[in-house]
């Protein structure tokens, strides 16, 4: 089947995507630059399939480069693109990296392909419908003023896609528009895999239960929710993955819509950040060390999707819930203690 080329394929949500690819007969072809993830995981990934995907490393800021790549690879015909800068409190810190990194990759990948067929899947967020006025957000909401840089980054992307697409007939474009992705692949062989300290709740979690960090912070309890604090759509990353084969075989067949469509990828639920610790201490029987500390810069107080869109049009729909999710990711961090792929 088709050669789909993977931005970012050896990162978090990348790397189940491109197990879920190769599971569904595609060929994934990666390019990382490795800034936030390991070359370890094209072995781990090997493992799960029985397949090592072709990798290239390098920067997609380097306009050369991605000309380069894509004149020697004639027979890709579609992209997923994950590759950028996804940290909500980094990017309110240093909105200037953000910008470069999420816009120029972005560019220099469709102008490479100018006058070329191709279909390419978006990696965009929930983080472009702020704090939503209606519950649950559909995709007809209005996109408003970004919480944060990273949410900008994604907001003037889908300008420019849908813009591109409105121009040039060549690109059949969808932005999957996803919400809170946690978890792990069932094998416990990959897995988010942050760099640091990490930036999202979940690797947090995880990390402070098996003891590499101290205790988890609960970035405020004064929110108007019913238990005070902030409430997201999580979904597991293998659902995620599955929605991005979804996305590229709606695309192969002509999606009706026309050459530019979005989705929300979520599960339709949400659940508070307190929620989420009392999910991992039941479906885990491990005691999570926590406290609450004050609101976070560029967060959102509540937010999750309406995913009617996906399931009747993507032909998609989430399927784990938030205890799988929670063992999933503990099952991995197990594993990492033993089988650590950074040093």
């Amino acid at each position: 089947m088709a050669e789909i080329l993977v931005t970012g394929g050896t990162g978090y949500i990348g790397s189940h995507t491109v197990v879920e690819l190769q599971q569904a007969g595609y060929t994934p072809v990666i390019i990382d630059n490795l800034s936030n993830s390991d070359i370890g995981v094209l072995e781990q990934i090997r493992k799960i399939t029985g397949i090592k995907p072709e990798f290239h490393q390098f920067d997609l800021c380097d306009e050369a480069a991605v000309r380069q790549f894509i004149a020697d690879h004639p027979s890709i015909t579609g992209i997923i693109h994950f590759a950028a800068y996804k940290a909500v409190g980094e990017s309110v810190r240093e909105p200037l990296k953000y910008y470069h990194n999420n816009f120029f990759s972005l560019i220099n990948l469709l102008n490479a392909y100018q006058g070329k067929p191709v279909n390419f899947v978006f990696s965009s967020s929930c983080t472009v419908y702020g704090q939503p006025d209606k519950l649950p957000v559909t995709e007809a909401a209005p996109v408003k003023r970004a919480e944060s840089p990273y949410g900008n980054t994604k907001q003037i992307a889908e300008e420019i896609l849908a813009e591109t697409a409105a121009a040039l007939n060549n690109y059949n474009i969808i932005s999957l528009r996803y919400f809170n992705p946690v978890g792990a692949h069932e094998s416990a062989l990959i897995g988010e895999l942050p760099l640091g300290v990490p930036q999202n709740l979940v690797p947090f979690i995880t990390q402070s239960a098996i003891g590499k960090r101290g205790p988890i912070t609960v970035f405020g309890n004064d929110y108007n929710t019913p238990d005070g604090s902030a409430i997201r759509d999580y979904i597991h990353v293998v659902d995620l993955a599955k929605a991005h084969v979804a996305a590229i075989r709606l695309l192969e067949k002509g999606n009706p819509n026309g050459n530019y469509d979005v989705f929300n990828i979520g599960t339709g639920r949400g659940n508070s950040v307190l929620e989420v610790i009392k999910a991992f201490e039941g479906s885990t029987g491990v005691k999570l060390n926590y406290q609450i500390g004050p609101r976070r810069a560029g967060d959102v107080e509540q937010v999750w999707g309406d995913v009617s869109k996906s399931a009747t049009e993507l032909g998609w729909k989430a399927e784990l819930g938030i205890e799988e999710m929670m063992r999933s990711a503990w099952k991995w961090e197990q594993y990492l203690k033993d089988n650590p792929l950074k040093d």
